[in-house]
């Protein structure tokens, strides 16, 4: 497995890929997704998106992330951190 966690959170590569999979799941251009902007608020994104977005990392990063990690993948920040997370265990 590669390492996820580098020592100031994740790599830069890994966190370019994480937000790759984030737009092409919200059908979003790469300068419309901030690392704070809300997927559902500000991209109207519903669950069924955020359970894709879920599947999509475990399967790019060959992690497990509980669906009780949802609440805190609200934004690329909360992504980094729960598959950051993951990572480490």
């Amino acid at each position: 497995m590669t390492d996820l966690n580098a020592p100031a959170g994740l790599a830069p590569a890994h966190r370019t890929q994480i937000k790759d999979i984030v737009c092409e799941i919200l059908e979003l251009d790469q300068d419309e997704v901030t690392d704070t902007s809300l997927f559902d608020e500000d991209h109207g994104a519903d669950s069924l998106r955020a359970i894709e977005i879920l599947a999509a990392l475990e399967r790019t990063f060959k992690i497990t992330i509980d669906q009780e990690e949802l609440a805190r993948m609200t934004n690329l920040d909360g992504v980094y951190t729960v598959v950051a997370e993951a990572a480490a265990r």
